[in-house]
């Protein structure tokens, strides 16, 4: 049987990004159904506690910085600390995503290109150009996504819906993995427990 696990997202999350390819990877090894599932964690960090950056205190947020260089040299990722489009709106990025994912294609490959353009590549997920490049680098066509996929409006509120799923989840960060018991895993730092668990599902 095949497992399928929620995958709570945001593009503009570096933890995000470095987790993208290990779990993809995960999936992959373990024949998992991804469920890809971005959402809007300001309105979550709201409801569960959370801070935004840049009213974190500054202990936090400088081991923060620590963290990402650690898990960098880690994953082996050139990640930027404090890319040149952070934060910026993702919501251009973020809809092709939920097309994507809408039309059966490979959005967890996308979402990583997208990760890269802002971590890696110093590109701005509001910018068409820079969007459609990433979509590009994922094999994918943004035009095309677009054109056979929902309107705004409707992307917009499965934004929204899947920011009320990752609530009624119990997810309170990005990412985050959930198993269909309802089992949380919590950044991509956990992802060797998640893979732990789905071996014993298996």
């Amino acid at each position: 049987m095949t497992v399928t696990v929620d995958y709570y997202m945001t593009l503009t999350s570096p933890w995000t990004y470095l987790g993208s390819a290990p779990f993809a990877e995960i999936a992959r090894r373990n024949n998992v159904k991804v469920n890809i599932k971005p959402c809007k964690f300001g309105p979550i960090f709201e409801q569960t506690g959370g801070l935004p950056l840049p009213k974190r205190s500054p202990q936090r947020r400088a081991y923060r910085l620590m963290e990402l260089k650690r898990w960098r040299e880690v994953r082996g990722v050139p990640l930027n600390l404090e890319p040149k489009y952070f934060p910026c709106d993702d919501t251009v990025a973020t809809r092709l995503v939920i097309a994507a994912k809408l039309q059966g294609k490979d959005a967890l490959k996308l979402s990583l290109e997208l990760g890269r353009a802002v971590w890696e590549r110093e590109e701005a997920l509001n910018d068409p150009d820079h969007v459609a490049s990433a979509a590009r680098r994922a094999g994918l066509d943004a035009a095309a996504l677009r054109a056979g996929g929902p309107s705004d409006a409707e992307l917009d509120a499965l934004h929204d819906q899947y920011t009320k799923e990752a609530l009624a989840a119990g997810v309170f960060g990005a990412p985050s993995y959930v198993l269909p018991s309802g089992e949380i895993f919590w950044g991509q730092d956990r992802l060797e427990l998640l893979e732990r668990a789905l071996k014993q599902l298996a």
